[in-house]
C-alpha cells in the first residue's frame, strides 16, 4: 500500500513554498493548503487509499494496533464545512501539506521555477504529497508532507492581492523638481 499520492490538477492557496515559516511558535516549514474539486474522484480516492495505507503503517505509534479512523485527525477536510465563507474553497476538499525541507517547484515541462511570484495562492498545479502517521501530546491521526509541485497554469490570485501591473496606470513624469 502506497502513502504517496500526485494529485490531479489542483489549486494552491496560502502558499508558502519559498521560505520556512513557523506557525504558532513551531519549528519552520514550507507549506501549502491544496484545494482539491469535489468532482477529481480519482485523486480523492487515492488520497483515501494512501490515508488508510497511513494508518496501517503507523499502527506502531498508535500503540501497535489499528485505532478507529473516526478518532483519529486526518488532512483531507471538507471546504464547504470547513470554510463555508472562502469562495476558493467551495465545492472542493483541502489537504494542508508541509515539510521542514524546501520542496522542488517546476513549471510543466518540469524545469526549474526560480521566480517566486510563479507560484501563489491561486495558481494551478500538481503537487506530490506522501502521509504519516503522528502521536504526539496526546493528538494521533494523519498528517500530509508536502513533496514537490508542478505549475500547470496561472489563477485568479486568492486573498484579494493584485499585482502593481494592475493596480497603478504609467503617468507622464511630472517634472517634481522644476
Amino acid at each position: 500500500m502506497k502513502t504517496k499520492v500526485i494529485t490531479g490538477i489542483v489549486r494552491l492557496s496560502y502558499a508558502n513554498v519559498w521560505e520556512p515559516k513557523s506557525v504558532n511558535g513551531g519549528k519552520e516549514k514550507y507549506s501549502v493548503s491544496i484545494i482539491i474539486p469535489k468532482e477529481d474522484t480519482k485523486a480523492l480516492d487515492e488520497i483515501k487509499k494512501a490515508i488508510d495505507a497511513a494508518i496501517e503503517e503507523g499502527k506502531g505509534k498508535f500503540g501497535g494496533k489499528i485505532p478507529n479512523k473516526a478518532s483519529l485527525k486526518t488532512p483531507l477536510r471538507d471546504g464547504d464545512i470547513d470554510r463555508p465563507d472562502d469562495e476558493a474553497y467551495k465545492n472542493s476538499y483541502f489537504i494542508n501539506a508541509n515539510s521542514i525541507t524546501p520542496p522542488q517547484v517546476v513549471d510543466k515541462n518540469v524545469k526549474p521555477i526560480l521566480e517566486h511570484s510563479e507560484i501563489y495562492s491561486g495558481v494551478y498545479a500538481r503537487v506530490s504529497i506522501n502521509f504519516y502517521a503522528f502521536n504526539s501530546n496526546g493528538n494521533k491521526g494523519i498528517a500530509c508532507g508536502l513533496g514537490n509541485i508542478q505549475k500547470i497554469r496561472d489563477g485568479e490570485p486568492l486573498g484579494g492581492r493584485v499585482s502593481a501591473e494592475d493596480e497603478f496606470t504609467t503617468e507622464a513624469d511630472e517634472d517634481f523638481l522644476a
